[in-house]
């Protein structure tokens, strides 16, 4: 027993410094996402504080506004006890409803405003510890959440950056904007918030799970800001999923415009179910309807203002931003066509495998296309290396090169592409496809060439310098690249023949590992096979041989012994001309009129001589 004892005892330094060493190594790696977290805590705490630190008691509404007798035209709660005192008897308890909208205002009830106008401004401070503490739980969760969508794609810095900077924002409108008359009530507040502006962008910029997890912190984070109304964050919260919800079919940017129309009206269906469900009086709901409706247009027409800025400070993959990168009429297309036009029609080819591979399993299959077209951009300054270039009998350049040197120009175009890619501004996600399409897998041709030389030399001098891919695009774009240069060496392209040589080319990336960091399942991989095949098999059908085609090999011959064999026809089909006779002297004169010009030269050139002497 002293035995075990002891060694738990022992086994428990050792597992704190393993939990120790691990909470080390996620600071490490993720310090910049913590920093700013708590930067944007500290910043949500500071609005807060100012916050909470200008509530007045009777909100920011005068006693002038108010008299004996008058309908209420809004709800006004007390924030805190007022006890009675020997000025002024009246009592005032914490949460109890002073004026009720839609009723009169009463001798006690007036007495109460009274009261509480006249009270100090304070600053609560249970209130600032209760919604500190609900607004750290809420950056908590953001931070959880966010962390957990962002598992299966690769996480840069800008895109939680502009999260918090458009919660930061939302919350200062709504706190500091239901401070003023025009938004008082919980509904009219909803005209001010640009919570559907914001979720279209990070919708466009970053996709549907990022906007979802956007518009569940927006407007629960309304909730705290509006001290706890209901109505709106209802509003917000519908307005917002509507808006992800519209904008993620988009595929041109006019439609943005359309986009604001439809949040328009459903922002004016939001309003009217609301206020029958939470039985609001009528009397401002044309204005609440007018107000709502015009923040959804603008919505749609400010993110089509902001949307492009954004894209070229963020350097995102938007929908709008590959559309435009998918135009093959660009000037660097143009330049791949004429330096390597194999490679050209190669990534061509690549393309169309990858987007119907990536349709086939719910991936980008836009982003899958756009990667495709430029994935080989690095091979255009040394086209005459890469065997697709090599035509009308062009030499091997590689022949006269030892093959660690042909592999080292053959992998150096990856890292050629990286870089053009960045001159060119491409998206992070398009650079990442470009570095990841060959993995870390080796160069096996050059490699078991000067394995045959020297068996002791090291195989990561013939090694790609990217990691396997981890995007799902990504992968398929890798599998894509293998396939279509693969299947120009196969003789006799049938279906069957096709199917079987996939399965192998998939089989030894999965073999080599490099299919191990990307989630595919082999539900998606037999989809991408089978997507692959079907694609295929039409590049490579067959046609009819018509009667009379001729091989183009054997055309010419036949064509130059034509006339010869048919000469005896058309000799003896042609009728005999009469002869001429020719003028015997004349060939005789027109043989002697050189001789003659030349004698007169000489001759003349002899006296030239004399006189000079």
């Amino acid at each position: 027993m002293k035995k075990n004892n002891s060694e738990k005892e022992n086994n428990k330094p050792g597992t704190a410094k393993f939990v120790m060493k691990g909470i080390g190594e996620y600071m490490r790696h993720n310090y910049p996402f913590l920093i700013l977290f708590f930067a944007g805590l500290l910043a949500v705490s500071a609005l807060n504080f100012v916050k909470i630190s200008t509530a007045e008691t009777i909100a920011n509404f005068s006693l002038e506004d108010f008299e004996i007798g008058q309908i209420a035209d809004r709800t006004i709660i007390a924030d805190r006890s007022l006890p009675p005192d020997n000025i002024d008897p009246v009592s005032v308890t914490k949460g109890e409803k002073i004026i009720k909208k839609g009723f009169a205002i009463t001798e006690e009830g007036f007495a109460k405003l009274k009261k509480m106008s006249a009270s100090p401004l304070y600053i609560d401070y249970r209130a600032f510890a209760n919604s500190e503490l609900y607004l750290l739980l809420l950056s908590i969760m953001w931070y959880l959440l966010f962390t957990f969508i962002s598992v299966n794609r690769k996480l840069l810095f800008k895109e939680p950056l502009l999260q918090v900077i458009f919660f930061l924002a939302v919350y200062a409108v709504t706190a500091f904007c239901g401070k003023l008359s025009l938004f008082s009530s919980p509904y009219s507040i909803c005209i001010a918030i640009p919570s559907a502006l914001f979720i279209m962008i990070v919708t466009i910029l970053y996709g549907n799970l990022s906007a979802l997890l956007l518009s569940i912190v927006l407007s629960i984070g309304v909730l705290c800001a509006t001290n706890w109304q209901i109505p709106t964050f209802l509003l917000t919260l519908a307005s917002s999923l509507t808006a992800a919800a519209i904008v993620r079919k988009i595929e041109r940017r006019l439609d943005l415009v359309f986009a604001g129309l439809m949040i328009a009206v459903f922002n004016i269906v939001y309003v009217l179910l609301f206020s029958v469900i939470f039985n609001e009086t009528f009397e401002e709901l044309p204005k609440l309807m007018i107000g709502l409706a015009i923040n959804g247009f603008l919505s749609g027409i400010l993110t089509l203002g902001f949307l492009t800025p954004l894209e070229i400070m963020l350097n995102t993959a938007s929908v709008f931003r590959l559309m435009d990168l998918s135009d093959t009429n660009t000037p660097i297309f143009k330049q791949m066509q004429i330096q390597a036009n194999g490679t050209y029609n190669h990534s061509m080819m690549v393309a169309q495998l990858a987007e119907v591979g990536c349709r086939e399993i719910g991936a980008n299959s836009l982003l899958a296309r756009v990667g495709a077209y430029y994935h080989d951009i690095g091979k255009m300054d040394q086209s005459e290396y890469f065997v697709e270039n090599q035509v009308n009998g062009m030499e091997n350049k590689h022949n006269d090169l030892n093959p660690t040197l042909s592999a080292s120009v053959i992998k150096s175009h990856v890292r050629k592409g990286v870089e053009k890619a960045r001159q060119l501004h491409l998206p992070q996600a398009v650079i990442d496809i470009i570095a990841e399409h060959h993995g870390n897998s080796i160069i096996t041709y050059f490699y078991n060439n000067a394995k045959e030389k020297d068996p002791s030399l090291d195989e990561d001098d013939f090694r790609y310098p990217g990691i396997p891919p981890v995007t799902k695009e990504s992968a398929v774009v890798m599998l894509a690249d293998t396939v279509e240069a693969a299947c120009h060496t196969l003789e006799n392209p049938t279906s069957p023949r096709l199917e079987k040589f996939i399965t192998i080319l998939i089989n030894q990336k999965m073999e080599l590992k490099q299919l191990d960091n990307c989630d595919l399942t082999f539900h998606d991989i037999s989809r991408i096979k089978a997507a692959f095949v079907n694609l295929l098999t039409g590049y490579y059908h067959n046609r009819i041989k018509y009667q009379n085609q001729q091989d183009p090999d054997e055309a010419p011959a036949k064509t130059e012994e034509a006339p010869a064999a048919e000469a005896p026809k058309a000799a003896a089909k042609e009728p005999a001309k009469p002869a001429v006779k020719e003028a015997p002297k004349a060939p005789a004169k027109e043989a002697a009129a050189p001789k003659a010009t030349a004698e007169k030269k000489a001759s003349a050139a002899a006296k030239t001589v004399k006189e000079k002497k």
